[in-house]
């Protein structure tokens, strides 16, 4: 295969929609992140949502209802991860991975009781997110093939990081979110309600990661699998660790993360081994963490050395 061949026109347009639900998802745990809560959960809401956007698609006909109970699904049960991490002050790596393992046993048993399916269920009922090109640059090379003809949720992703990054750097509730995660106390005593910001930001990410499960079931394609997350929650955290609060780096990892898994099954038809091109992904999250540890090494030793 020729490197022409191999970064063709639908590699790009793949590119987006590989990249949009892990976008999403490290949307939602980048603004946690901001007010002190590492959300490890995101995993899980994505995977709840994948299954819920493909049940209300399928017993309503229609994308657009599935997308929404995905979204208010997820909303629902990010409240219940506010309500055991910050009312009650669980601990939220161990609340994270309980949630994890919620949505990851109640999708395979809803699937056997509604479905009487395992594995994965498909289905010519299930209504799926419809594509939408942009007339103006359809035609352009490079530009059209990546930005047109997508779901109105991968536009939408766009329009979410360009609002977040504007939020967290040009508005005052993006200070406040910010001095929450710095010293909560600190901006608790300066009037700001540190609680319902905090709410309101974990079930926002909760509304985000349904919105990414939506993307995934019924965008990328009209069918749910067990475990069909398939690591991309985590792959978030592991974006939001390598952020560090920016948007845009946040971006700019979820590009090298999707950009890889959308070449994974060109590497199988060069002959690269299956097991090693399905691994890619993971193998550039492993390495953005031993990246994230050395930068922090790199700090800590030079705080020591003042």
């Amino acid at each position: 295969m020729k490197l022409i061949d191999f970064f063709d026109a639908n590699l790009l347009n793949s590119l987006l929609r590989y990249i949009t639900p892990v976008l999403l998802a490290t949307m939602g745990g980048l603004l946690c992140d901001q007010v002190g809560i590492m959300n490890i959960a995101l995993e899980g809401f994505m995977l709840l949502g994948t299954f819920i956007a493909v049940w209300f698609s399928f017993i309503s006909q229609s994308a657009t209802i599935g997308v929404l109970a995905a979204i208010l699904v997820t909303m629902l049960l990010a409240y219940f991860f506010g309500l055991f991490s910050i009312t009650l002050k669980g601990n939220k790596i161990v609340l994270g991975i309980a949630f994890n393992l919620f949505c990851s046993g109640v999708t395979v048993y809803l699937l056997t009781t509604l479905f009487h399916t395992r594995g994965s269920f498909i289905s010519p009922k299930i209504v799926g997110l419809p594509n939408f090109p942009i007339k103006a640059i359809e035609n352009m090379p490079i530009i059209g093939s990546l930005f047109s003809n997508h779901t109105l949720v991968i536009y939408i992703s766009l329009l979410i990081l360009i609002l977040i990054t504007i939020l967290l750097y040009k508005h005052k509730v993006g200070l406040r979110l910010r001095g929450i995660g710095e010293h909560a106390a600190a901006a608790q005593s300066l009037g700001v309600n540190v609680k319902f910001y905090q709410f309101a930001i974990v079930i926002l990410s909760g509304a985000l990661c349904g919105l990414a499960g939506a993307q995934l079931s019924l965008g990328n394609v009209r069918l749910f699998v067990e475990g069909m997350s398939a690591g991309r929650g985590w792959i978030a955290v592991a974006a939001v660790m390598l952020a560090q609060g920016n948007p845009l780096i946040a971006f700019a990892a979820c590009f090298i993360f999707g950009f890889s898994d959308a070449i994974s099954g060109r590497l199988q038809g060069i002959g690269i081994p299956v097991e090693f091109a399905q691994s890619f992904p993971y193998i550039l999250t492993v390495i953005s963490l031993i990246i994230i540890h050395y930068r922090k090494k790199k700090r800590s030793s030079v705080y020591e050395s003042l």
